[in-house]
């Protein structure tokens, strides 16, 4: 079974408080705040598509990637419900291997606390940097080590849908700011119910070493902010949001 094959099946479901609409205004508010057309648009780590199809309706032009095809398999699902023509595509975020440059890259949700360490942080920062236009915008969010170590820590999370009841257990390596997470999806069918488990694992880094990767990428953070895109991150922030702009272009290695 591929990564995150039994989490695509439900994640709609408990995702239903995200506030996608909310959020892809939050991003085009950003991009107006900074002059910035959006251009050719990436949704990195598009997941399910729900924010890749607002973003389409707001007339960018966007397309998704994400390393899981089942999560793909519901986002093309939703985009022809939805009447939309969304390019996607199934690739690593730290291996993104474009058609041509790209001059906005959104990457939500804590995306990226999902990569392993920091060595595919960076490289996931350079790939994005090769392919993007000078001048271009990078937003993204990443959960903090305080939410990781105050929020997540240990502690078990009950959701019940009415679809689905979802067990979220979470072991918490404060050495690391790892946050190790199990998943267990009761399914009723029948009078019977039907479990699926996944496994996955987060880590979060201090906000001024995710600045020091963006710079030796390429990009200029022009600000890093609350979640609500309003205020500037604080040592309470659970979920930061970086804005960057790529300012230089230099050779990397991988």
């Amino acid at each position: 079974m591929s990564a995150y094959a039994a989490f695509s099946q439900y994640y709609d479901a408990l995702t239903q408080n995200v506030g996608y609409k909310d959020r892809a205004d939050l991003l085009c508010r950003l991009l107006d705040k900074w002059h910035h057309p959006a251009g050719i648009t990436l949704d990195l780590a598009c997941g399910t598509g729900s924010l890749t199809c607002e973003l389409k309706k707001r007339g960018l032009d966007v397309y998704g990637i994400d390393a899981s095809p089942d999560m793909l398999t519901k986002a093309q699902e939703k985009a022809a419900e939805e009447g939309l023509s969304i390019l996607f595509l199934c690739q690593k975020m730290q291996q993104i291997d474009l058609y041509g440059t790209i001059n906005t890259c959104f990457c939500t949700l804590d995306s990226l606390n999902h990569l392993p360490d920091a060595n595919a942080v960076q490289r996931t920062f350079n790939r994005v940097a090769l392919f993007m236009e000078q001048d271009g915008l990078f937003l993204f969010d990443v959960n903090t080590l305080y939410k990781h170590e105050t929020v997540l820590g240990h502690n078990v999370f009950i959701y019940d849908t009415g679809d689905v009841f979802c067990a979220w257990q979470n072991r918490y390596e404060p050495a690391t700011g790892r946050v190790h997470i199990d998943l267990d999806f009761f399914e009723k069918t029948g009078a019977m119910y039907q479990r699926s488990s996944e496994h996955f694992t987060e880590r979060a880094y201090p906000l001024a070493t995710i600045s020091a990767m963006l710079e030796k990428a390429g990009f200029t953070v022009l600000e890093v902010l609350d979640e609500n895109g309003s205020d500037p991150a604080g040592d309470t922030t659970q979920r930061a949001l970086f804005v960057a702009r790529l300012t230089t272009c230099i050779n990397r290695k991988e």
